[in-house]
């Protein structure tokens, strides 16, 4: 079984736009999760310009599944997630200014960095995910750093699966067998949606868990939230292996 956790950061920048709670994100959610998902994704930024940090507390009050938190380990969002003590962290290397993670982390040059960070959260019984590009090497200090899981960057495959998927997919599945041969968890995300999803998850035997929020959430204004959730499942756990 792979895992879809869905991310409501979309969610949370439409309710933003009037400055209302409309769309209320308690709401969609809860939802979300009565139509099928796995869990919940946030990925709160510095300026809080769509999921904002008392979203996240008040997320985790009624959250029944699997919470992941996404971001950048800055003190105040370690601070956060060690308060809310979600299921699961995904530090994410993202500036400020990016408009959305567009790269994973150098986990060589920042080994002693993360390596604290990590102790320091599975202190409070936190699983914690790195999110990486499809590199052996990232991989490897990912594990060396403590990691249960790698989150794969994804927006490269996505980007060359319409022209090759033969070509956007060979790295991905190097990775995701080095990481079964060094005992660490793989998930992926980013850029994955309908049409790319299958050939992905079809390609990566140990494939835990996707999150997935743009896409999802833009595909859903035309089939609807409960269908689109339900396509996602049946494409990541109930179709037959065949490309």
């Amino acid at each position: 079984m792979t895992k879809l956790s869905v991310n409501i950061n979309k969610i949370a920048t439409l309710r933003n736009a009037r400055g209302e709670n409309i769309p209320d994100l308690i709401k969609s959610s809860t939802d979300i999760i009565n139509f099928g998902a796995d869990g919940i994704t946030v990925h709160p930024r510095p300026d809080q310009r769509h999921i904002k940090y008392q979203d996240v507390i008040e997320l985790s009050k009624i959250q029944k599944k699997e919470f992941n938190i996404e971001g950048n380990p800055n003190d105040k969002f370690i601070n956060l997630v060690k308060d809310v003590r979600p299921a699961q962290v995904t530090l994410v290397p993202d500036s400020n200014e990016a408009i959305t993670s567009n790269s994973g982390w150098n986990t060589k040059e920042n080994f002693s960095f993360l390596k604290d960070i990590v102790e320091e959260l599975k202190s409070y019984s936190i699983r914690v995910s790195i999110f990486v590009d499809p590199d052996l090497e990232m991989i490897e200090y990912a594990k060396k750093i403590s990691a249960d899981r790698i989150e794969l960057f994804t927006g490269q495959y996505a980007k060359l699966f319409i022209k090759d998927k033969e070509k956007a997919i060979k790295p991905y599945i190097e990775c995701s067998n080095f990481a079964e041969q060094i005992n660490i968890g793989v998930n992926a995300g980013h850029d994955l949606n309908q049409e790319n999803l299958k050939y992905f998850k079809d390609s990566i035997n140990n494939l835990l868990e996707v999150s997935i929020g743009h896409a999802l959430i833009c595909e859903s204004i035309y089939e609807g939230l409960e269908k689109t959730i339900k396509s996602y499942l049946h494409i990541l756990n109930y179709e037959n292996s065949s490309f």
